[in-house]
């Protein structure tokens, strides 16, 4: 069962209050270039991305938001830091979210603007604690309890000027430290929570270290959008955050492909076959089930459980269909085989 939380709007996207978890990334175009921006937004929405975030770290870039927003098929939100203006600047010209955090803005009336403005055009704020930019009176305490308390006073800034609708973020490259944070705000908080492990590294370390604390709290009915992140580029952030969603059993989009590890029984080239499945499946948004599979012990078995599926043996191999064999043929005749059902299957679904 999910954490109660309340809900919040990002244009159409609701996040919160029993909505499904969200999948968003950040971009990582040139600030201000609005057809780098546009484009990898279009790449991040193919895979299934439903919320981007972009640096704002200038007025041009500020600006640049209304030409952005206006042609995203995703809500926008604006990453602020320090400067007050820009989050206006920011609201003014299209962006569906702020992302800020409160303590950075110096003094309570340029955040009021910040706030104002978040009011007038009903813009929901993300705060976050991270532990590479903890005040210096915190740093003497524990992670989680440092991390905890830094949250906690961002969210009292903005609801001392009267300001509710916050998502809130605890962060930190320790796995550990993370988990133990977020798992004491839910306790404490009805605001929507984003999770993510910060800096995290890359596809490898990041997809395993996000996994483990973001699949933690997950699986504890925590958390109501995520980002993984990763030192690579952003579609594979989104990519890793539907595999962790579909194996968490929370949300399922795209195919899952069941591959077997290798060993002295396979007789085909299984990684690159498997590689190459992936690939050319990418695009597909309907759930469905895959599997390449390299040996006749267990490749039939999970083959024929699959949607699709196909099993390999000495230079050759069979094609599943919903568990019936419907062919077979050379090793070097499985891909296209094993492609042409899938689309077939995909154009059969609603």
């Amino acid at each position: 069962m999910r954490n109660s939380t309340v809900q919040l709007k990002y244009g159409r996207l609701k996040i919160g209050g029993g909505a499904p978890v969200a999948v968003q990334s950040m971009l990582n175009t040139p600030s201000g270039d609005v057809e780098a921006a546009c484009a990898q937004i279009n790449s991040l929405a193919s895979l299934g991305c439903e919320l981007v975030r972009v640096a704002v770290p200038d007025p041009a870039a500020a600006r640049a938001l209304r030409d952005i927003a206006g042609r995203s098929p995703l809500p926008v939100v604006a990453d602020i830091h320090f400067d007050p203006c820009l989050a206006v600047l920011a609201a003014e010209n299209g962006a569906s979210g702020l992302r800020l955090n409160p303590g950075n803005i110096a003094g309570r009336e340029k955040l009021r603007k910040v706030v104002d403005a978040a009011k007038a055009h009903r813009l929901p704020i993300r705060i976050g604690a991270n532990s590479g930019s903890l005040p210096p009176e915190l740093k003497s305490l524990p992670l989680p309890q440092a991390l905890l308390a830094a949250a906690s006073n961002q969210v009292k800034m903005l609801e001392s000027l009267h300001f509710h609708d916050i998502k809130v973020s605890l962060k930190s490259s320790s796995v550990l430290a993370t988990i133990a944070a977020c798992r004491a705000w839910a306790q404490m908080s009805s605001y929507p929570l984003h999770l993510g492990v910060t800096e995290a590294g890359g596809i490898l370390a990041g997809a395993v270290k996000s996994g483990l604390g973001i699949g933690t709290l997950l699986m504890e009915g925590l958390g109501d959008t995520l980002r993984i992140s990763l030192t690579a580029p952003p579609q594979e952030e989104v990519k890793a955050a539907w595999h962790l969603l579909r194996a968490c059993g929370l949300r399922r989009r795209g195919v899952e492909i069941i591959s077997c590890p290798t060993c002295g029984r396979t007789h085909i080239d299984l990684p690159a076959l498997a590689e190459a499945v992936e690939r050319e499946l990418a695009l597909v948004s309907k759930p469905l089930t895959v599997a390449v599979m390299g040996c006749v012990v267990n490749g039939p078995g999970e083959a024929g459980h699959a949607d699709v599926g196909i099993a390999g043996g000495a230079g050759k191999g069979v094609l599943f269909v919903k568990g019936q064999v419907v062919a077979s043929m050379a090793e070097n005749q499985l891909l296209e085989a094993l492609i042409r059902e899938v689309k077939k299957l995909e154009n059969s679904l609603p």
